[in-house]
């Protein structure tokens, strides 16, 4: 039997994936969690044979939460699961190491690529499989000279782009993390956005 942990911010969400996931009786949910910090402690303490993790769990990504299990269980099987196709989560999965970025609206496939990712198999739904070539080749920087960004900004959206928490930006430009919640308020008025999801899709829209 392959044990499965389940980390999604919403609840419901969550039943609904046991209900989903245990209707196959090789599969069974050993943990449920609710946010990036649970994904870290609950996977320490089950150790599943697969982690099925939503990519927004608020504050903290499902990505912040792989990148800490990666560097402590570097074998880890990590599936994320979620409602975006965003190209910047797509690149970021791909760089960690996860095996699988599916839809949650292709709830049809989830046993599916369960048992694809716990025979050693890497999945991603048709919408991402279709990005990914393109993704690849996408390394060159974004031309932001037209959108009245300053190199700080410029800096500061890319790594929004690449998945960093506000933490780990200030680590890196040597910012407190309020100012780089400033910088974030500021670059989402220039750019007329709403959050930190279509900060990274405008991003890569303008590589």
């Amino acid at each position: 039997m392959m044990n499965i942990l389940v980390v999604d911010d919403d609840p419901l969400v969550c039943t609904s994936l046991k209900t989903i996931i245990e209707t196959d009786t090789s599969l069974r949910i050993c943990g449920i969690g609710n946010d990036a910090d649970q994904a870290v402690s609950l996977y320490r303490r089950y150790q599943p044979d697969i982690l099925l993790m939503d990519i927004r769990l608020g504050e903290k990504t499902g990505i912040d939460a792989a990148k800490c299990l990666f560097s402590e269980f570097p074998g880890a099987r990590i599936l994320f699961l979620t409602t975006f196709s965003d190209d910047a989560y797509i690149v970021e999965a791909l760089q960690i190491g996860a095996k699988g970025y599916i839809l949650k609206q292709n709830f049809e496939s989830i046993i599916p690529s369960l048992k694809a990712v716990g025979s050693g198999q890497r999945v991603f739904g048709d919408e991402v499989m279709n990005k990914i070539p393109s993704l690849i080749e996408k390394k060159k920087k974004p031309n932001l000279n037209s959108f009245d960004l300053t190199a700080r900004e410029a800096a500061v959206l890319a790594l929004v782009a690449d998945g960093c928490s506000n933490r780990e930006i200030a680590g890196r430009l040597f910012l407190s993390e309020g100012t780089v919640r400033n910088y974030i308020s500021t670059i989402l008025e220039k750019l007329n956005l709403r959050d930190r999801t279509q900060l990274a899709v405008f991003y890569y829209k303008h590589c």
